[in-house]
């Protein structure tokens, strides 16, 4: 089996409007999907070493309370430990960022998140107040690069390797920064990780793309490669246009 590490990203399950979010019943589908498929779900601490073989890790951005009350639950089933990426400084409000859902939805409190890690979720690093890293000096990157983990750590008493800039913004500064207090980095790049890559720019599966279950049962089964790169195609079309005409 050829190595690579599917890294699946998700951030909320739950029926609110938008691509950040996937229904209950659409993502129950898809885990049990990939249990049934038999490729090993594997600890997000496996993104820091090349894949010997083809494995997955499951992603959560933001934190938000229906990881708690409906995501795991159905992973436990499943035996499937994901990483929640925790913008530190928001936890126990409502998403408050540039782009957040409107209304805002909740985000779960320090008091689940420490029942969540000891029932075995790993938490990673993912800003403190959410900003576009891209667009802040040195000072204030550092600040929310490296207080995030160091706040996760300390209200959890262990070590936070792992992070996700916000928005999957990212830079050599930004990821020069994250290398210096994280082990690995993923963003919002469309792919699959194989061996001898960035480990502070590592790509991954959006699973909006993957509603439709067929289609991610035959990604599973090893057939999704061309809907992979169309994905890519229509995703670089859009970045272009936005860059170069202003267009949303």
């Amino acid at each position: 089996m050829t190595p690579r590490l599917e890294i699946l990203m998700y951030h909320s399950i739950s029926d609110t409007p938008g691509p950040t979010s996937i229904s209950p019943q659409i993502f129950a589908a898809q885990m049990q999907a990939l249990a049934d498929s038999g490729l090993p779900v594997v600890s997000p601490d496996a993104m820091a070493a090349p894949p010997r073989a083809r494995s997955v890790v499951i992603t959560f951005d933001d934190g938000f309370a229906d990881f708690d009350t409906v995501a795991w639950p159905i992973l436990r089933t499943h035996g499937f430990c994901p990483i929640v990426y925790l913008p530190s400084g928001r936890m126990g409000g409502p998403e408050d960022w540039a782009g957040c859902n409107i209304p805002p939805r909740p985000l779960m409190s320090w008091d689940r998140v420490r029942h969540l890690a000891a029932e075995g979720v790993f938490f990673g690093g993912h800003s403190i107040t959410h900003p576009d890293l891209t667009t802040l000096p040195a000072d204030t990157l550092e600040h929310e690069v490296a207080l995030s983990g160091q706040d996760i750590a300390a209200r959890l008493g262990q070590p936070i390797r792992h992070f996700a800039p916000p928005y999957g913004a990212s830079s050599p500064d930004v990821r020069r920064c994250i290398a210096r207090h994280y082990t690995t980095s993923v963003g919002t790049r469309l792919g699959v990780a194989r061996p001898g890559e960035d480990l502070h720019d590592l790509p991954r599966l959006e699973m909006f793309y993957f509603t439709d279950i067929s289609r991610w049962q035959a990604h599973l089964a090893g057939r999704g490669g061309p809907y992979l790169a169309i994905r890519r195609t229509l995703r670089r079309a859009r970045q272009m246009a936005r860059t170069h005409f202003g267009v949303g």
